[in-house]
């Protein structure tokens, strides 16, 4: 068996492709083996239409860049013929070791994406040795053709929730299946304003859904979500997640500190003591920081003590208990807070809690959460993190599908 016998077989050529010449340029660094393929002469090629076998019109040579052979670069260069279809007419056909339009092989793609799910695009690409951009557009093709793929015709319940894609006031929208068990991201937009939510209808109508058949909708307080969901999916109920609940009042609680704190010395701790809760995981000086807020009266120490007693009203075991316990709270905070400016945030997240309080309730007859989205978010920032940032929007929703996305095949020949 001579050398090209067994790059053949290394390649899986088959009739009526073989290898004719190789050679190995040392004079580039790395150095390069280039393999020339070609067909037999008088050869017959599939119209790329219709599959009959036709015979070349003319040739044209193109090159591709294989996995590396050792430690050098591999090119393989072939004169790839047009067919002359009686019914298609002149058309280049696709040959079986790489994708149309493509420079690399089929085999090279599969290692690049393979590389891509364990390790952030930059290091992945200075490994195989090419530029980040080219490297994206391989990314992207083969993700975009998985999610071509998707069927939405059973959904039935969906959250929805933004999340940073870079720094100052840029986001994408996400929205994930809240039947799938693993992978349930579904759709991602840029933005975060009422016209993801009429994308969204769009692209599940394009998947074989339909939004008659959407139930329920989990999302936060946003008024462009609210309103967006409410008009386009009428036969959906919409729940307000607890998380977004306690985050409106934690964050009220951090305004509180931080207007206090223009006025008062804050306790060491303090910022990231009042964060947590009471029987969480708090450090000896967070516990003395709060204990601290507590004995000085300041205004700080109320803002944490409605924010815990939030708690109770979510341990509350039926519907019925949950709406007796929120309308006490919102009764026993606002005059707990009242005429009290320095705590202005926290009358105002008692107000937001009141106007949304018939979707919040909903969380005690809901089996949904968003939790799983909230998680989700970590990882999507873990990833532009260790990526430092993403060149645009457009590669950083490509890494939100690659990460969470129920993606079959992703890697599978053309």
């Amino acid at each position: 068996m001579d050398s090209n016998q067994i790059f053949a077989l290394g390649l899986g050529l088959t009739p009526p492709w073989k290898i004719v010449d190789q050679h190995l340029d040392l004079k580039k660094n790395p150095h390069e083996l280039h393999l020339r393929l070609q067909a037999d002469r008088g050869s017959l090629f599939p119209c790329p239409e219709c599959g009959t076998m036709c015979k070349a019109h003319d040739f044209k040579d193109l090159t591709w860049r294989h996995l590396n052979f050792f430690q050098h670069h591999c090119y393989l260069t072939a004169p790839v013929p047009r067919t002359n279809c009686q019914e298609h007419g002149i058309k280049r056909i696709q040959v079986p070791w790489a994708r149309e339009g493509s420079q690399f092989t089929l085999l090279f793609e599969q290692v690049a994406m393979a590389l891509v799910r364990e390790m952030p695009v930059l290091a992945a690409a200075r490994i195989i040795e090419i530029t980040d951009q080219r490297l994206w557009r391989i990314i992207a093709y083969y993700v975009q053709r998985s999610f071509n793929e998707l069927d939405l015709k059973s959904l039935e319940a969906f959250a929805l929730d933004e999340t940073a894609s870079k720094r100052g006031h840029n986001y994408v929208t996400i929205f994930i299946d809240l039947e799938r068990t693993s992978k349930p991201v579904i759709f991602a937009t840029p933005g975060k304003g009422k016209e993801t939510v009429a994308l969204f209808k769009e692209f599940l109508e394009k998947h074989g859904g339909t939004a008659e058949n959407i139930v329920e909708v989990v999302c936060d307080m946003s008024k462009a979500f609210l309103a967006a969901t409410e008009e386009t999916f009428l036969n959906s109920h919409v729940t307000v997640d607890w998380f977004h609940v306690v985050q409106l009042f934690t964050k009220a609680t951090d305004e509180v500190r931080r207007a206090e704190a223009r006025e008062h010395k804050m306790p060491n701790g303090a910022r990231w003591a009042i964060l947590k809760a009471a029987d969480g995981k708090l450090t000896d000086e967070q516990v003395e920081a709060i204990t601290e807020l507590e004995v000085e009266g300041l205004h700080t120490a109320k803002a944490w003590r409605v924010k815990e007693m939030l708690r109770w009203v979510n341990k509350a075991p039926s519907l019925r208990a949950a709406k007796w316990r929120m309308t006490y709270f919102i009764n026993y905070a606002r005059e707990f807070v009242k005429d009290i400016p320095v705590l202005e945030a926290v009358s105002k997240a008692l107000d937001t809690l009141e106007r949304h309080k018939a979707r919040i309730l909903r969380r005690w007859r809901s089996t949904y959460t968003n939790a799983r989205l909230e998680g989700l978010n970590s990882l999507f920032q873990a990833a532009r993190s260790r990526a430092r940032g993403y060149r645009n929007t457009a590669n950083f929703i490509t890494m939100i599908y690659l990460i969470a996305a129920p993606l079959a095949n992703i890697i599978k020949s053309t």
